[in-house]
């Protein structure tokens, strides 16, 4: 699930809990900890782009990633993806995102083109509700998304320190229902469509998802893990952020390389 949220819900209780007790201020770990996460975001939002590699797993396979994105303006990123079963086993994958569309090579020709195009106004309407929260998501992905989602819900707590790729980084965790964490990070999803998705995720069996944040000595986002607790559809991501600031290079296909997806095996 891909979002950003900017809004901080101050009006939650203290019923997160954490490690260790206050700051000398009289702050609570749940204060010290939404602070340090406020300042986390703020850091890494500024940085623009970065280098990101991880890992997704489902129920079937393994999807492993690595590419760089840039959201300095709206979200653009470049990815090789390897998938560990099915049909593309082993073959490596390109995927290119921008802010209207999502591009997939999947190494073989299709219909006499190297790319099939995923516009996501297209998938709004083919999805209905699902496909208008998968384009409100990417248009609004970066790596502070998970943070302020958790800034956002009052429902978090510091763990304590942790290496993560020789960088002592602090560990920061939540948990948020599925109904929760789709409503807050929903910028431009109609109330009707949401109401639907809501119903259709319950409909599901759909449970709640943890969040974990890893954040290095700089306040930047160096880990970051969400994984879906309790329903019937197993999920686990974790990717990785480094060389934050690096230059992400357009890749587009040109548009005559490129076939819809809904065209696909239509004559």
């Amino acid at each position: 699930m891909m979002a950003g949220l900017t809004a901080c819900n101050g009006g939650k209780s203290d019923n997160a809990g954490g490690s260790g007790g206050g700051s000398g201020s009289g702050q609570s770990p749940l204060q010290v900890a939404l602070a340090s996460l406020k300042t986390a975001a703020q850091q890494t939002d500024g940085k623009k782009s970065a280098e990101v590699d991880g890992t997704l797993k489902n129920a079937t396979s393994t999807q492993s990633m690595k590419g760089a994105m840039d959201w300095s303006q709206g979200m653009r990123m470049n990815l090789d993806i390897k998938q560990s079963a099915g049909m593309m086993a082993g073959r490596p994958t390109k995927a290119v995102y921008t802010s209207d569309a999502m591009y997939m090579n999947m190494g073989t020709p299709v219909g006499g083109k190297s790319w099939i195009k995923y516009d996501y106004d297209a998938l709004a309407k083919k999805m209905g509700p699902a496909g208008a929260l998968i384009k409100d998501q990417m248009n609004n992905n970066n790596p502070t998304r998970a943070m302020e989602l958790l800034i956002a819900s009052g429902k978090v707590k510091a763990v304590g320190k942790e290496d993560v790729r020789g960088v002592q980084a602090s560990h920061y965790t939540g948990t948020l229902s599925i109904s929760e964490l789709t409503r807050m990070q929903s910028k431009n999803v109609s109330e009707t469509d949401m109401k639907a998705l809501e119903q259709q995720l319950k409909t599901s069996g759909a449970g709640q998802e943890s969040i974990d944040l890893w954040i290095g000595p700089d306040n930047l986002l160096v880990k970051k893990r969400e994984q879906l607790v309790g329903g019937k559809v197993p999920y686990d991501s974790t990717v990785f952020y480094s060389n934050y600031g690096t230059k992400v290079t357009d890749q587009t296909p040109p548009a005559g390389d490129t076939v819809d997806f809904d065209k696909v095996g239509k004559p």
